[in-house]
């Protein structure tokens, strides 16, 4: 009586889960772009500010990313001859103090970089992906000590360009 008991709650356990295969997707498979892109051109990013080299670090974020992740897809640097395309414009980028200390001085900045991207399916010729207001903000502090003063906005913005690409690659690639 028992062995037939466990057999009848396995068979409804099995029909009832069997049911559910195809509702199941697991994250990570990155299988969101098209089949057909293979090959993703990034031509390097505009810059709509005054400040130097911002557009060359979100570039060359945005290419180590996709090449680290999209494990699949060939990069290119511009978008001949690519099945799909990312430009990216910065359009503002702005720093400001956040907290001060005893003297008056600043030593928290928060860094807001706002980035226009558009990823365009060129065999298809449609849209993937379009944000035109996407906006990254980060924060470095500076030493109170003038004798340890290290220029932190560099690194800060490298993390924001890091961040910025891992944000847009796993949009690309997950479809979240």
């Amino acid at each position: 009586m028992n062995t037939k008991m466990r057999l009848i709650g396995f068979t409804m356990l099995l029909i009832i889960t069997s049911g559910f295969t195809e509702c199941y997707r697991p994250v990570g498979r990155g299988d969101w772009l098209p089949r057909h892109i293979r090959t993703v051109g990034i031509p390097p990013f505009q810059n709509e500010t005054q400040r130097f080299k911002v557009e060359q670090r979100f570039t060359a974020s945005m290419i180590d990313e996709v090449l680290r992740r999209g494990r699949t897809l060939d990069v290119l640097p511009s978008a001949e001859n690519a099945d799909a395309v990312i430009n990216g414009t910065i359009r503002s980028f702005a720093l400001r103090p956040v907290l001060l200390d005893d003297f008056g001085r600043a030593r928290l900045f928060e860094v807001t970089i706002t980035v226009s991207l558009t990823v365009r399916d060129q065999t298809r010729n449609r849209i993937l992906f379009d944000n035109q207001n996407y906006i990254f903000r980060g924060e470095y502090e500076i030493s109170s000590d003038p004798r340890d003063f290290f220029n932190e906005e560099g690194p800060a913005v490298e993390r924001l360009a890091r961040d910025f690409s891992r944000s847009v690659v796993t949009t690309l690639l997950e479809g979240f």
